[in-house]
């Protein structure tokens, strides 16, 4: 059948129309993001919940950490649950849902419930990453190997969108600080993030559908997830270039990982930025994520994801340099637009990557590796290791440095994966 067929020119409008709807859900998601980890509840959390000072850093650090590492655990038997029983949305939906739910009831943590605040944010956290294994699955049904990065860029520039327009949405709210008579409005702003998330990721689940799986007997989904991870860990000298991918992504996203979770905490303790400061600081920082994801999208596409990466680990390797030595809030501010270029960037191209290694019959298995065990086991160390240092040494540069380290080794690691075998070793 011929390119301009009735029946091909619909199968490319359906097409798009479903990027774009999976598109919508970086959207939505990326309010939970900007405003419960980037900007604002991180903020909350260490000045107010848990009194300021190193100590919390440390404490938040260990959130991160924890919300990470029970992610990491689950995440590949789900994403193997989710391939043998063909059910991602639902999956999906489930963990979605409880992100919203424990994003809104952060409203009502106050002055001095650490622990509450903490096990809502976990919860939330586990929510929005886990959420993600689910997500990043379907993008090698939605095009063809030659767009993933494309595609993929579309999806982080909406997310920048998307935390772009939450932040101004939210801006007003933050225009008092932390002062006591302006904290029900910073807790608002919590429930603006849960409300955003739920109205735009729920196009996806009203029109994405699931493939349906007739079963004899019905599985123990569960099981059936244990036994398919089992298995790919006993052949997983078949996957070693993906294997290989996988140890240089979990060692270089560990520094992405930690910049996002403390780039606000060392902005106000650091160089003494206002809240209203930060808000701006991260809205050009959105900005900048939105042209570098399509820039680097198309880049992707034309020298290849792997050559994308290596740019932009060096670009990050500097940007990290940079924040060692800043000493004024404008000199930040330029940081901070490079640093918004690259993380789309250097996230787009990730994910671009490992859809083309990933055999196709493991896609949710494997995204359940990259995501789950890799992607977020990684900001276990990171975070951590970033928290005690500043904690111990009181002193935030120091903790930059070991950043550095993150990027410097995922450089070096990455150079041993070959991206022109695909799936086949």
């Amino acid at each position: 059948m011929t390119a301009d067929t009735p029946f091909s020119a619909h199968d490319r409008l359906v097409s798009r129309f479903q990027i774009f709807i999976w598109t919508l859900f970086d959207f939505a998601n990326t309010s939970f993001s900007v405003i419960v980890v980037a900007v604002g509840y991180s903020l909350y959390f260490k000045e107010i919940v848990a009194g300021g000072s190193g100590r919390g850093d440390f404490l938040w650090g260990i959130a991160v950490s924890i919300s990470m590492f029970l992610t990491a655990l689950v995440s590949p038997v789900l994403g193997a649950a989710a391939d043998f029983s063909s059910r991602r949305k639902r999956f999906l939906f489930g963990f979605t849902l409880a992100s919203i739910l424990c994003t809104a009831l952060l409203f009502f943590v106050h002055e001095g419930m650490i622990l509450t605040g903490m096990i809502l944010f976990i919860i939330a956290n586990i929510g929005f990453e886990g959420g993600l294994v689910f997500y990043d699955a379907f993008l090698p049904t939605l095009t063809t190997e030659r767009s993933y990065g494309r595609v993929s860029g579309y999806g982080f520039a909406m997310g920048y969108f998307g935390s772009l327009t939450t932040l101004i949405v939210a801006m007003p709210l933050y225009a008092g600080g932390f002062a006591s008579e302006n904290l029900p409005n910073v807790r608002i702003s919590f429930v603006i993030a849960a409300a955003i998330f739920m109205l735009f990721s729920s196009p996806l689940f009203f029109f994405f559908r699931d493939h349906k799986v007739t079963f004899e007997h019905k599985p123990s989904y569960l099981a059936a997830g244990i036994q398919r991870v089992r298995e790919t860990i006993g052949h997983l000298k078949n996957y070693r270039n993906i294997a290989r991918f996988l140890l240089a992504f979990f060692i270089y996203n560990d520094g992405i990982l930690t910049v996002i979770s403390f780039a606000s905490i060392f902005a106000e303790q650091s160089l003494h930025f206002t809240l209203k400061e930060i808000i701006f600081l991260f809205a050009t920082v959105q900005g900048s994520g939105i042209i570098g994801s399509i820039i680097f999208g198309v880049v992707t596409d034309k020298i290849g994801p792997k050559k994308t990466i290596n740019i932009n680990l060096v670009l990050w390797l500097a940007i990290v340099t940079a924040a060692f030595f800043v000493r004024t809030k404008e000199e930040f501010f330029v940081i901070g637009i490079f640093a918004g270029s690259c993380l789309g960037a250097s996230q787009s191209a990730s994910r671009s990557l490992m859809a083309l290694l990933t055999p196709k019959e493991r896609e949710a298995e494997f995204f359940g590796f990259y995501d789950g065990l890799c992607g977020k086991a990684s900001a276990v160390i990171g975070t951590f290791i970033f928290g005690l240092i500043s904690y111990l040494a009181g002193n935030q540069r120091m903790a930059i440095i070991s950043v550095a380290l993150f990027f410097i080794a995922g450089f070096v690691l990455l150079q041993r994966v070959d991206d022109t075998r695909a799936a086949k070793d």
